[in-house]
């Protein structure tokens, strides 16, 4: 039996230690918000928070995130910076099809609670690692500068 802390709540679990953390989420424990994309780390549709950090949950085991504080897309919301994301990912419209989009807002609040004001350049680098395949980039970035900012930005369009 392994013990996770997944969004603030305690949950035990009987899978073998190697089982990736993705699987216990979605499979046992029922929170399906964080999606399967690839299962390889590439896309970053099953990032969530290990610690604060974003993760790859589908080639984490779930061993390595025992006594560590794990944050989904259902929990995010409980954090300020969370919210704020949230509220930009809605207001700025980001999403089409959406599936990427829970690791993307995962991504996004890492981002802001390492830096508050990212450059362009730092908004690529933490974002480099989530596909969007619907190409949703610039209402992405225009989202994470008006979650950090508070203020309405209107994503850039080519003409």
């Amino acid at each position: 039996m392994l013990s996770l802390t997944v969004n603030d709540k305690p949950y035990s679990v009987d899978v073998p230690d190697d089982t990736p953390l993705l699987w216990v989420l979605r499979d046992v424990i029922g929170l399906t918000g964080t999606k399967f994309g690839c299962g390889m780390a590439q896309c970053g549709a099953c990032t969530v928070h290990l610690d604060g950090a974003s993760v790859r949950s589908c080639v984490l085991p779930v061993a390595g995130a025992v006594g560590k504080k794990i944050t989904t897309i259902e929990g995010i919301g409980a954090t300020d910076i969370g919210k704020r994301v949230q509220q930009a990912w809605l207001g700025i419209e980001v999403a089409q099809c959406g599936y990427c989009q829970a690791g993307q807002i995962m991504s996004a609040t890492a981002l802001l609670a390492q830096k508050p004001t990212p450059s362009d350049a730092d908004i690529d680098t933490a974002m480099a690692g989530n596909l969007c395949r619907c190409g949703t980039y610039v209402r992405i970035r225009a989202a994470i500068k008006q979650a950090a900012t508070g203020q309405a930005t209107l994503p850039q369009t080519i003409v």
